[in-house]
């Protein structure tokens, strides 16, 4: 994937200070992400970076931020107050650095639940549907569908990327959760990756082509949403 400049922000949440952020803004962009980071690594992880270059290589802009924790070196993750201030001020400041283009919104893992209970708990402004890369249904070891009550609440359409070897998203407990949700939920399972989309040598395939293969779903569903 070919290197993009990234223009470094500053967005003031109001709850837990000041947020950086970064703005990947490719010519003639058709819609722009707000992509939030995972529980361990914040926005400038390979993965992040990864998503961010491929999907400016597709017509995406994006923008991807810190949470507050994260910001001050902290590795509590921030309580749903401030983490949901984090989400919605960096939507916002993509509806204003990005005018006229649909948003999407979501995360890696912990940073897609935000995302989605942030919206789940008041409609975030502007945003037309939600995306997650390896949604974390449970703690690794603890089955369960209790983090996805408030998904019952959104009603604008989801994307659920997710490998068949994910430890946090039991399939046989996933696929149930998503056809619940109908029309608004669209299930992608990506085969033999892992929470983090890594695959075995023996998948017969690597990590490149999976990147590729999801990021392309994304840009085709976008692409749908919006047509």
């Amino acid at each position: 994937m070919n290197a993009v400049h990234a223009e470094q922000l500053t967005i003031e949440t109001g709850k837990g200070g000041s947020i950086s952020a970064l703005l990947t803004r490719p010519p003639r962009a058709k819609m722009c992400f707000v992509f939030a980071h995972g529980a361990g690594a914040g926005m400038d992880h390979p993965f992040m970076a990864m998503v961010a270059a491929g999907l400016a290589e597709r017509g995406v802009t994006t923008l991807r931020y810190q949470f507050s924790y994260m910001e001050k070196g902290s590795k509590r993750p921030d309580g749903p107050a401030v983490a949901y201030a984090a989400v919605r001020a960096a939507a916002a400041a993509a509806a204003r650095c990005c005018p006229g283009l649909p948003l999407i919104a979501g995360g890696k893992s912990f940073g897609g639940r935000m995302t989605s209970q942030a919206q789940a708990a008041a409609p975030l402004d502007a945003v037309r549907g939600l995306a997650f890369f390896g949604f974390p249904l449970h703690a690794a070891g603890k089955p369960s569908i209790d983090r996805a009550k408030h998904l019952a609440d959104i009603d604008i359409p989801m994307l659920f990327l997710q490998g068949t070897r994910d430890s946090l998203a039991e399939l046989s407990l996933l696929e149930p959760v998503v056809k619940s949700l109908k029309r608004q939920a669209t299930l992608h399972v990506v085969k033999e990756a892992d929470h983090s989309f890594h695959v075995p040598v023996r998948s017969g395939r690597n990590d490149r082509e999976v990147m590729n293969e999801i990021l392309d779903t994304f840009a085709d569903w976008a692409s749908a949403i919006e047509a």
